[in-house]
């Protein structure tokens, strides 16, 4: 890849100031500490200074809402989110209703999220189906569109939300707290995110699996379409996942907004494209990332010019 001058991720700093004659400015935003979005900025921003000569620091903000607007306004380049929160950004609708994201681009689609319940290791609990009349992480104030996915999944295993004992929380972190404080009988998270191997550090979790026949699926699919099932492996790294099981697959996006230049998009592309290994190396869910499949025609969310360009010259 062509080589560019020295990268910044620094607090909220606009790209504005790209130009071939100095250093260019990045920013780099993700959701909280010890979120999945948080763990994948950091080792992106890890690998490209390492491995490139970008040199990158991330932003960590509470939530999409947050995030995606600092995109949208150019106070951020670039950004770590899912497909649904940059769908509903880009087209002004749930949890960005009548606040329509015009500049928002996705750069690349990176891997594909696997999301889940857990429950006690030895709890009662053996299904979605049974978490009706628990007490149930829900709400995310500040991650709605997480919210729109959870209460997908529950409606998948035949659930709805008067059927549970909401523990409303900010965020899934706070959730995964509440938990531990054995204020809820079951928390939504990535599997595979940090937060999830600290919560099992302290008390054994166990992942309910989503069910995966036709009906359940259909079910799920009514409310988030771009949502399906994927079977994750019993990995060290999957906390809660005793056997190959069933959990809720969408994918997770690195976004950006149309005041980034071309250049830099093609840059980034390339470290992440060059740099799969030391990617998955670091942390592995990016071993589900596919340098040829970056950018994909079935996404509602349009993308960045330069990325089209760059996947057409592959």
């Amino acid at each position: 890849m062509r080589k560019i001058a020295p990268l910044l991720v620094a607090g909220a700093v606009s790209v504005a100031s790209w130009t071939a004659a100095q250093a260019e400015n990045l920013g780099l935003g993700t959701m909280s500490q010890g979120t999945l979005s948080f763990t994948t900025g950091t080792v992106l921003a890890k690998v490209l200074n390492e491995k490139t000569d970008l040199e990158a620091r991330v932003q960590p903000n509470s939530g999409e809402s947050v995030l995606i607007p600092l995109i949208n306004s150019g106070d951020l380049d670039f950004g770590i989110a899912n497909v649904l929160e940059a769908q509903q950004a880009s087209s002004g609708t749930g949890v960005f209703s009548g606040k329509k994201q015009d500049n928002l681009r996705i750069a690349a689609i990176l891997f594909p999220l696997r999301t889940a319940f857990f429950v006690h290791e030895d709890s009662d609990i053996k299904t979605l189906a049974d978490l009706k009349g628990k007490r149930v992480t829900v709400g995310f104030s500040a991650m709605g569109t997480v919210d729109t996915i959870a209460k997908a999944l529950l409606h998948a295993g035949g659930v709805e939300p008067s059927d549970i004992k909401p523990v409303m929380v900010p965020n899934v972190v706070v959730g995964a707290e509440q938990f531990l404080n054995d204020r809820a009988d079951a928390f939504f998270f990535a599997v595979g995110a940090a937060k999830v191997a600290e919560v099992n550090a302290a008390q054994p979790v166990r992942v309910l699996a989503m069910p995966d026949d036709a009906a359940s699926i259909a079910r799920l699919k009514s409310q988030f379409p771009d949502g399906y099932g994927v079977t994750v492996p019993p990995l060290p790294n999957f906390a809660g996942v005793s056997a190959p099981t069933t959990v809720l697959g969408y994918d997770n996006t690195l976004l950006t907004g149309t005041h980034v230049p071309d250049a830099a998009i093609r840059k980034v592309l390339d470290g992440i494209a060059n740099n799969k290994d030391a990617l998955a190396g670091a942390f592995p869910l990016y071993r589900g990332l596919d340098p040829d499949k970056i950018y994909k025609q079935d996404v509602a969310t349009a993308f960045h010019p330069a990325t089209i360009a760059w996947a057409a010259a592959r």
